[in-house]
């Protein structure tokens, strides 16, 4: 080959990867769980990693979960609406008053599962929810399974017993349930509990069993009373901006690994997720006691004034069709449930 032509060939080249490199891009994903979670673990990284595959490399990932400088439970819709990440994993409780429709789905009693809660958000998103989310491509709603109250000094297995309590909360419906039934909610990002509950700021705090595990919190609990009686919910959310400058194959990358196939997913997650947390508490020697059937049937009947009076702050904010809302979602976890049993 003449000199001409190598030169040629090689400049060719440069070219060709000059614009491949161009065409790279890092996208920032924020979430406020420690990297040991689940979620971390089996979710947010090995979904950046089918994205990556799914696009050649065009789309790379940096991910920023607790402790890090983006990983403030608190700053994950801001800073994604903002475009310092272009994907952040939340809770819709925290900054309260948000996403005053999803949040209907935290309502006490409705669901303890995972999978009948995801189900039901990501079914209504369109119609009923999708106003909350202007600015942002919805990758993922969902949320977890039923909550535990936790504490550390006193067993609870009464209504009576909770008198007083300071219980971390996470969400303002959850907050209300508390209330209704005599704790003193006390709002707190999930990283700052393990130090109140040393300090003895709070008496305890309702988590499902993950978060136990994950922010090592059974060093500093005693007794585990089995709910069931609430679930919170998450969102996993891309800035609009961030996902209209990606190729339309990139694009189509990331539509098919979210939605409602990714949704599916996190029922079974969630179970998974579970397990350590208990499994832990009862290798410590903990007490873990089931809310019996008649103590649940007098905190549903306690908890009819809280709902009732829920329902309406939230119509008080501007949603008027709060109660279909709520309706709908019932109706969905029937669905739901419904076909799990076919």
């Amino acid at each position: 080959m003449s000199l001409k032509k190598t030169l040629l060939a090689g400049l060719a080249l440069a070219t060709v990867s000059a614009a491949t490199a161009q065409a790279e891009t890092t996208l920032k994903i924020s979430h406020y769980l420690p990297a040991v979670h689940g979620l971390h673990k089996d979710f947010i990284k090995p979904w950046s990693e089918q994205i990556t595959e799914c696009t050649n490399g065009e789309v790379q990932f940096e991910i920023f979960p607790a402790g890090t400088q983006m990983g403030h439970v608190a700053r994950q819709q801001e800073q994604v609406m903002a475009g310092v990440v272009d994907i952040a994993h939340g809770l819709h409780g925290i900054p309260r008053g948000r996403f005053p429709r999803t949040s209907l789905i935290d309502m006490p009693f409705l669901t303890d599962d995972a999978a009948a809660a995801s189900y039901a958000l990501w079914e209504l998103f369109p119609e009923y929810l999708a106003e909350e989310y202007r600015g942002l491509k919805v990758l993922a709603l969902h949320a977890h399974n039923g909550g535990l109250l936790h504490t550390n000094e006193k067993k609870v297995e009464t209504m009576e017993d909770m008198a007083g309590l300071r219980i971390r909360t996470p969400s303002p419906a959850v907050s209300a349930m508390l209330s209704h039934l005599g704790a003193d909610p006390q709002g707190l990002p999930p990283g700052e509990v393990y130090e109140s509950l040393q300090k003895g700021v709070i008496d305890g705090t309702v988590f499902p069993w993950d978060p136990v595990k994950s922010f090592g919190l059974n060093e500093v609990l005693n007794y585990h009373l089995d709910l069931g009686a609430y679930t919170v919910s998450f969102f996993y959310v891309m800035n609009q901006r961030s996902f209209d400058k990606l190729s339309t194959e990139a694009q189509s990358c990331i539509d098919q690994y979210s939605g409602a196939d990714l949704v599916a997913k996190f029922g079974d997650w969630w179970d998974g997720w579970d397990v350590p947390g208990r499994q832990d508490a009862m290798d410590a020697g903990h007490e873990i006691t089931e809310l019996s059937d008649e103590e649940r049937a007098k905190w549903r009947e306690a908890l009819k004034p809280m709902m009732k009076e829920y329902l309406q702050s939230v119509k008080d904010a501007g949603v008027d069709n709060a109660d279909e809302i709520y309706q709908a979602m019932q109706d969905k976890i029937a669905e739901f449930q419904a076909m799990k049993t076919e």
